[in-house]
């Protein structure tokens, strides 16, 4: 299949659908990271009694909304991906929207936060290796073969 290649204003008007599905994700993922941590303080304290009483129900209770949080963090990043965005890091929100530019392929470049894409890189290049958009990418009105 195809890389789906989007142009400045394309990735731009996406923005706000693909901001909201990061701040999905990342709330999900953040909750999934407190009950694990609320899990291990309960593995922790049995350890360190010998054993205790637990409340079983509760227990499966917060593994079920935790495999919860999980799924809805994966259905979220699942839909990014299948807009054809690139997520290159979930923790800082670095997105990439792969670009035809004179024939090649280049990564617009955006991290949550920013109000709009303002930088790109090359496939190799990565984020330390951000450039400024220039007047190649504002101008283009070109067709794009997808």
């Amino acid at each position: 299949m195809a890389m789906r290649t989007f142009t400045l204003q394309e990735a731009q008007t996406l923005l706000p659908v693909i901001d909201s599905l990061l701040q999905r994700a990342l709330a999900a993922k953040g909750k999934a990271e407190v009950m694990d941590l609320q899990m291990r303080a309960l593995q922790q304290r049995i350890l360190m009694t010998g054993g205790m009483f637990v409340d079983i129900t509760a227990v499966a209770r917060s593994r079920a909304e935790r495999e919860a949080a999980v799924q809805q963090a994966h259905d979220a990043l699942s839909e990014i991906d299948s807009i054809g965005v690139q997520v290159k890091d979930i923790n800082t929100g670095l997105l990439d929207f792969p670009c035809n530019l004179d024939g090649n392929i280049v990564l617009l470049c955006w991290k949550m936060g920013e109000k709009e894409i303002t930088h790109w890189h090359t496939l190799e290049g990565g984020f330390a290796a951000r450039q400024p958009l220039d007047d190649r990418f504002r101008g283009s009105r070109r067709e794009r073969p997808n």
